[in-house]
C-alpha cells in the first residue's frame, strides 16, 4: 500500500440465522457457490471454488464473466468461529497490492449482525462505491441463502 490510510468501505447486515451458519458460510465453497459467486448472484459461471480455511493459508475463486477467467485470492490472517474473520482479497494478475477484508459477526435479537470492512489501497478510492454496493448485494444473496 501507499503511504497514505487506506479507503473504508463498511456495510452492516442482519441475519436469522445462528452466528454459527453465517460465519460458516464463508468458509464453505458450496455455500459460497450459493452467496458470492455464480449465477444466482450475477451474470457469471463457477469455475473453482478452492479454500484452506488456517490462517496463513489462501484461497482461489475463479468464475468467468463475459469469456473472461477471474481469480478472486486471498489469505486468511484471523479465524475465529464464529466471532470474526479476517481476510487479504484482490484479483490475481491485476491487485498489486491485496485489500483487506474483516468481518465481525455478533449476535443479535433471534438472529446475527455481521459487520464487514473493506480496507482499499488509496490508489482504488475511486472504487469503494463499486466495492459497498458489491458486498451489499452478496450479503442480501447470503441473507437468502440462510
Amino acid at each position: 500500500m501507499t503511504g497514505k490510510p487506506p479507503v473504508e468501505v463498511r456495510v452492516v447486515q442482519r441475519f436469522d440465522a445462528s452466528p454459527e451458519r453465517v460465519f460458516d458460510a464463508w468458509l464453505d465453497t458450496a455455500m459460497l457457490g450459493r452467496w458470492m459467486f455464480g449465477p444466482g448472484v450475477r451474470d457469471e459461471e463457477i469455475v473453482r471454488l478452492a479454500l484452506d480455511a488456517r490462517v496463513g493459508e489462501r484461497f482461489s475463486f475463479v468464475v468467468r464473466r463475459d469469456g473472461e477467467e477471474i481469480d478472486h485470492v486471498g489469505e486468511y490472517l484471523e479465524i475465529d468461529r464464529p466471532r470474526r474473520l479476517a481476510f487479504t482479497w484482490g484479483i490475481a494478475g491485476v491487485s498489486v497490492d491485496e485489500s483487506r477484508v474483516t468481518i465481525d459477526i455478533t449476535p443479535h435479537d433471534t438472529g446475527t449482525e455481521l459487520v464487514l470492512r473493506h480496507e482499499l489501497d488509496p490508489d482504488w478510492a475511486d472504487y469503494a462505491d463499486r466495492t459497498q454496493a458489491g458486498w451489499t448485494h452478496m450479503l442480501d444473496a447470503l441473507a437468502r441463502a440462510l
